[in-house]
């Protein structure tokens, strides 16, 4: 097939209702990045949490975030594609702009009404429930919105366009928080401009796709009944919970790390801006990686992305320079912080590990799923993206606590996180030893 004929497959494969959802995920996306980039910040510095109490929080609220799409789907399905948006954007809005105005007067009496802590863990609620139905939205236009020929090609186009959205967020969230110097507030107050201006897009551009699925939707009660069918085979509970450790590793990203380089290198590193590396990273090195390891059994594959995201995070507990540099370019002079250099070096390395196992985590799951199930069972590899979020806050908060402000060696955090990752690995060659697949039929 010639390369016009590709693009004319392309042109015509796709409805307006792609076009308009994917659209709307950019800038969603970019929202919630932005956002997450600088919750640990805002929670720790603004409102002065505890380093525990802070990535508590933070672990509940994506928790939520991570595991809704399971029921998400099911809402979508039953009440439309485009009511869901609408909905989703709306509740995001009044999130965002509620998180951003907690230190406003008129919030006041909530505050006299409440403790803090409680006040912001039901407040970080309300912006959580959207992704969890802005992402089985998305995805499932893409799916009714794409002739079969483009389809494979539309959720290259939808994870790519997540991905960009990851890269923007953090730099955004940088630029309003820093370099325009508007505080740390307007981070929540654009991202909630943001997400109402797809609600207005949803509203007068998304139109139900077309090409519907022929199955019948279920009810919540029936997405209910499913987790005890799946709760009911053990193998596949013992794969979700040995990855749910990648996750923890993986989430430190947004809760450990911005912590420890706040609070015990440099507190005025642009660690919001830095986490933008990961996935552009993973926009850059997709395809090769994926082509790199093609010929990898799909278990070897997910074992070292595992390994690789692990390994990355000893990059930290380095000595890290606390200073700056200047670069002097001879038209400008850029001043940037040496530790930041170390930070972008590990979320490298750690995105690489990521796309590796990414690229085959959802084949493996397929092997696992029993004859008929493959849908049902698809649908809950976000589990263990949510319980390692889940995870991932408390451990920060125990480990950096008890190594950095007890006994002042904030480093071996590191050491402990990567062991977490490391044990998963081992987990991993075990589990596959004694407990894989019979559909399994590569040799690992």
């Amino acid at each position: 097939m010639s390369f016009g004929e590709r693009l004319r497959e392309i042109q015509t494969g796709f409805e307006p209702a792609f076009w308009v959802a994917n659209f709307t995920e950019i800038f969603e996306r970019v929202a919630y990045y932005a956002t997450t980039a600088v919750l640990a910040i805002y929670l720790s510095e603004q409102l002065h949490f505890s380093t525990e109490l802070t990535a508590s929080l933070m672990s509940i609220f994506g928790f939520v975030v991570w595991f809704l799409p399971i029921l998400g789907g099911t809402l979508a399905d039953r009440f439309g594609f485009r009511r869901a948006l609408m909905f989703a954007y709306l509740v995001m809005t009044l999130g965002y702009f509620l998180l951003g105005s907690l230190s406003a007067t008129w919030m006041e009496p909530l505050r006299h009404a409440l403790a803090d802590k409680w006040l912001v863990l039901i407040i970080l609620m309300i912006p959580a429930l959207g992704p969890g139905v802005v992402k089985p939205c998305v995805a499932g236009t893409t799916a009714r919105a794409s002739s079969e020929n483009v389809r494979s090609m539309g959720y290259a186009i939808y994870y790519t366009l997540v991905n960009i959205g990851g890269t923007l967020g953090p730099s955004i969230a940088f630029l309003i928080r820093k370099q325009l110097g508007w505080g740390i507030e307007n981070v929540f107050r654009i991202a909630a401009c943001s997400v109402f201006l797809m609600f207005w897009v949803t509203l007068l551009f998304f139109r139900e796709p077309s090409r519907v699925v022929e199955e019948k939707v279920g009810s919540v009660l029936t997405a209910i009944t499913n987790m005890f069918v799946v709760l009911a085979n053990i193998r596949f509970l013992l794969f979700l919970g040995i990855v749910s450790g990648f996750y923890v590793v993986f989430w430190q990203v947004y809760i450990g790390m911005p912590l420890f380089i706040r609070h015990f290198v440099n507190p005025d590193a642009g660690v919001d801006a830095t986490i933008a590396v990961e996935a552009f990273t993973v926009i850059c090195c997709q395809v090769l990686v994926t082509h790199l390891t093609r010929k990898l059994p799909t278990f070897r594959a997910i074992a070292i992305g595992i390994l690789v995201t692990s390994l990355s995070w000893l990059i930290l507990a380095l000595p890290l320079p606390a200073g700056d540099v200047a670069l002097h370019l001879g038209f400008a002079t850029f001043t940037f912080y040496r530790v930041t250099l170390y930070v972008a070096a590990a979320l490298f390395v750690l995105a690489l590990g990521e796309v590796t196992l990414s690229a085959r985590y959802y084949e493996y799951i397929s092997r696992l799923a029993p004859p008929g199930q493959q849908g049902l069972y698809m649908g809950y590899a976000f589990l263990p993206v949510a319980i390692g979020y889940l995870i991932a806050g408390p451990v920060a908060g125990y480990l950096l606590h008890h190594f950095g402000e007890v006994m002042h060696k904030p480093q071996l955090t590191w050491l402990a996180i990567t062991g977490i990752g490391v044990f998963a690995t081992f987990l991993m060659l075990l589990y596959n030893k004694m407990v894989k697949p019979s559909t399994e039929s590569q040799s690992s």
